[in-house]
């Protein structure tokens, strides 16, 4: 029998290095008006969420438009762990010097050319923990 489990609201700076402690998230997005998600792989750069991707993508839709982003580490059977996201507008990287350095720092899990980076900014920093409730 699981226990009960205890919620915790998390505040910004914690709910930033929490997301910045794992490699995986999913965007949360809207494509041809329908909510979209795709998991991608991510770092946190000045705590901003940065990914790559390629043009022609399911992602292309994302672009200077607002989407969430959304990572966790919940542990499947104990039922604790953490759960953040952000919400912001999601915008390309241009420049050349920024793009090398995350092409250089951000590798696709996939084996496909990834040809651009995008950058969400949080305006909005949501998260919790949920720990075992016993004392």
């Amino acid at each position: 029998m699981i226990n009960a489990r205890h919620l915790t609201d998390l505040d910004r700076d914690e709910a930033l290095r929490l997301l910045g402690s794992v490699s995986l998230g999913r965007i949360v997005f809207t494509d041809e008006a329908l909510p979209a998600i795709r998991p991608v792989n991510h770092i946190l750069d000045g705590g901003d969420v940065i990914m790559r991707s390629h043009t022609g993508a399911t992602l292309d839709s994302s672009i200077n438009t607002v989407v969430a982003y959304e990572a966790n580490d919940i542990h499947p059977d104990e039922h604790t762990g953490w759960s953040v996201v952000v919400t912001g507008i999601a915008r390309k990287v241009t420049n050349r010097d920024a793009v090398a350095r995350y092409e250089h720092l951000l590798r696709p899990w996939v084996d496909q050319h990834m040809d651009q980076v995008l950058r969400i900014h949080p305006e909005f920093v949501t998260g919790f923990t949920l720990t075992d409730g016993t004392l």
